[in-house]
This record gives structure tokens, sequence and C-alpha cells, in this order.
């Protein structure tokens, strides 16, 4: 394959990482809390590579259910004793305390793949590539970059596939590169339906439809551009839809003229609120990091205690959009 990555200089790392996958038998991969189709796509994505490449070898996936995205893959999860001589992979998660599924630190040795900006640095083997779309991206560029020692199949494939188009909100974000549409590209080349896929990843729940409709209907936008909804628990009983429904329509808010910046802002159980941070251009992962969050420059989660913090997120939010104007067309 003459396809070259966006960046080879980490090429060493991805090297050092198939030489400790060779020498292991037993492969336990981890991914975030909560987990999106980027984390699914290059969890399990990986584990299938691994397991058509090295047939001997035990590969678990770690993690809670799936839920909604079960039809992306379904956790094949480990026992305890597994972990005594395992090898843990991570991937697509930033920091240690978003690792879902505790028992990874009983791990003899740990490898870290993502692509969000670097929150902390854990394991003996660390893969960070902020220019990648997508851990599911760098997933596949691994297998790209040694398509003669490692083994894709169709499974594999269209798990990337799916987290890739997860991750770039089907290749509308800035992070979609040339060398995203290349990979999407070669991945299709396998015998999985990537428009059966992006129609069942478009998919929403009549009550997601009904809060798409409260979004528009009740969302604000400020003279800097900054657009905020406050979904509070009441609304979620009255749609009867939970909090991890309200990742459908996170995206929604950017297609409305005028929006630079905004934050769907979502009440929990214990009364906090779930913040979810999204830009077109301003910065917004700073303000993520003091609030208990982090993330990408232009998508960011956070956490509010109150209402009075949200107002605080907004007002550092109106202040590094009140000066930004989109790039010409």
């Amino acid at each position: 394959m003459s396809l070259q990555p966006a960046n080879i200089k980490d090429r060493e790392i991805k090297k050092e990482i198939l030489e400790v996958i060779k020498k292991w038998d037993t492969i336990i991969i981890h991914r975030h809390e909560r987990p999106d189709p980027d984390a699914i796509g290059s969890q399990c994505g990986l584990a299938e590579i691994i397991k058509n490449t090295f047939p001997m070898k035990q590969v678990f996936t770690a993690g809670s259910s799936t839920g909604d995205l079960s039809f992306l893959a379904e956790m094949n999860p480990p026992v305890k004793e597994d972990y005594e001589n395992a090898l843990v992979i991570v991937t697509d998660t930033a920091n240690v305390k978003r690792i879902d599924d505790k028992n990874y630190a009983l791990g003899k040795k740990w490898i870290k793949i993502d692509h969000h900006p670097l929150d902390d640095s854990y394991g003996e083997s660390e893969w960070v590539n902020t220019g990648a779309s997508s851990c599911s991206e760098m997933i596949a560029d691994l297998w790209l970059t040694f398509p003669d020692e490692l083994k894709m199949n169709t499974e594999a494939a269209r798990l990337l596939y799916g987290g890739i188009v997860g991750d770039t909100n089907r290749f509308l974000y800035e992070a979609t590169s040339s060398y995203t549409m290349q990979v999407a590209a070669e991945l299709m080349k396998f015998s999985f339906s990537a428009s059966a896929l992006n129609n069942r990843m478009n998919v929403i729940k009549p009550p997601v439809a009904k809060l798409m409709g409260y979004v528009l209907e009740n969302f604000s936008v400020s003279n800097e551009g900054v657009g905020h909804i406050i979904i509070t628990q009441q609304t979620l009983n009255q749609l009867n839809i939970e909090d991890k429904d309200t990742n459908g329509i996170v995206s929604l808010p950017g297609s409305i003229e005028g929006v630079k910046s905004w934050g769907v802002f979502v009440q929990q159980t214990d009364r906090h609120y779930r913040c979810r941070l999204r830009s077109k251009g301003p910065i917004i992962n700073e303000i993520a990091k003091q609030h208990d969050g982090g993330g990408h420059p232009l998508a960011s989660g956070a956490n509010a205690r109150n209402e009075d913090e949200i107002d605080q997120i907004l007002d550092e939010m109106k202040e590094i959009s009140k000066n930004w104007t989109p790039p010409k067309q």
C-alpha cells in the first residue's frame, strides 16, 4: 500500500507497540466510560485485528455495556484473574480517571493509544496523535503502516469505519483530513455495507426527535455567537429520555447561523450538570480543563456544580469567541 499517514513521525512508537503485542499471550483492551462510536470502534477494531493476526492469543474487551451502540459491538469481558499476566491497552482515553473498568490497574504492562490532547501520561508505551481524526483512524493507520504483519478483516474494518464516522460527524468536522478519507476508503474495500452502517448510526428514537425540537425551540445565542441549552432533570423526565440519549443532539446547534461555539448542559441525578462544549473555531478545551474536564480544542466535556458555574463557562466562551471570525470559504 502506498498510503502515507498524515503524521509519520510516530512510526517508531507504532513499531514498539506492535512488538509488545507480539510478545503477550493475554491482551485486555479498555476504553473510556460512556463510550461513543470511536471508543468502541477503536477498542473492538483493534481486538479483531489482533485476534485475526494472532489466533492463539486471548483477547478481551473490558468496560460497561455498549447500550444503544450494541449494534457496533458487545464487550468480551475478562475476569479479574485474566489480568495476572496480561497486557492492557487503553484506547481513546485521555486520562486515567475516565478508563472504564478499574481492573485495568491489575495489568502487568500498559499501552495508551489516543488522539486527545495529552492530559495524563500513563503506560510504558504511549502513542498520542492529536492530528488524527479519531482513535479508530489511528488503529487503521497501525494496520496500514504494517500491512504485512497485521491482518485486517471485515469486522475490524466495519468497526473502525464506524468509529471514524462517529468522531468526524460523518466527515464534517475540521479534524477530517485527506488521510482520514484515504483510510476510510481503504476500510470500505472490505465487504461490510458502509451505507447501512451510516444509516444505522443516523437512527434516532422518537423521544430524541422530540428533544431536538425542544433544543431548537429553546436554544439561545449571545451577541458573541455563543449558544447554549440547559436540559434539566424535569425536562428529561417529561420527554422520557436519559442523559445518554442527549448525545444525539450535541452537534445540532452547530447548524444554526451565527453560532461560533456552544454548550449543551444536562443536569444529572445528583443535580450537577454535564457540559458538552463545541466550537467552530475558538479553542474551548482550556476552558473545559478549568471546569473538571478536557478534550479536543473544538470538542470538549466539563462539569458544572450549578447554573452559576454554567454562566461562568458561558462568559469564558464569549470572551474567546467575540473576536473570532470564520475563515473565508
